[in-house]
């Protein structure tokens, strides 16, 4: 049976420079991420980190991928997420937590805009954390896509 995954593609008014900044700068990704920053130095093998206002994470991964201004590739690994429930609606016990799933963003030029393809795979069957993707990922690049082409976030405080 196939893994599940999440596919969500939009198209952009923008180029893939500028889309490639918005995905990988820290200053620019608190501002369509409610406030949290991605950290990464976008290496191969690097570490990568959404960043709550308090400096806590909110997630990590492992860069797997980096083609800038094309492809960009990461895992995903919510460790210190307290909201996500178990199958039982109690706490997840860390010995049960799902292995990381992967990100994974291709950047296209089309007629003169861009297309944005994210694909988060990786997910084991039943997985807890899919429910919530499904949810989150289509109101950051809404927010994301708003910033680039109007100047604003359109979720500026979604979390």
């Amino acid at each position: 049976m196939d893994k599940p995954q999440f596919v969500y593609v939009t198209y952009i008014d923008t180029t893939p420079a500028q889309l490639w900044e918005a995905l990988t700068g820290g200053e620019f990704t608190s501002r369509y991420w409610g406030g949290r920053r991605i950290r990464s130095d976008w290496q191969p093998g690097a570490a990568v980190e959404l960043i709550k206002a308090d400096g806590s994470v909110d997630w990590k991964g492992e860069v797997l991928t980096v083609e800038p201004h094309k492809k960009l590739s990461y895992t995903f690994d919510p460790l210190n997420d307290e909201e996500l429930p178990d199958y039982e609606g109690e706490r997840v016990d860390l010995e049960k937590r799902e292995p990381p799933s992967r990100v994974t963003f291709e950047i296209y030029e089309h007629m003169g805009k861009v297309r944005l393809t994210l694909i988060h795979d990786e997910f084991p069957q039943a997985s807890r954390i899919l429910p919530g993707i499904t949810h989150g990922w289509p109101a950051i690049l809404s927010s994301l896509k708003s910033l680039l082409e109007r100047g604003e976030p359109l979720f500026p405080d979604w979390r």
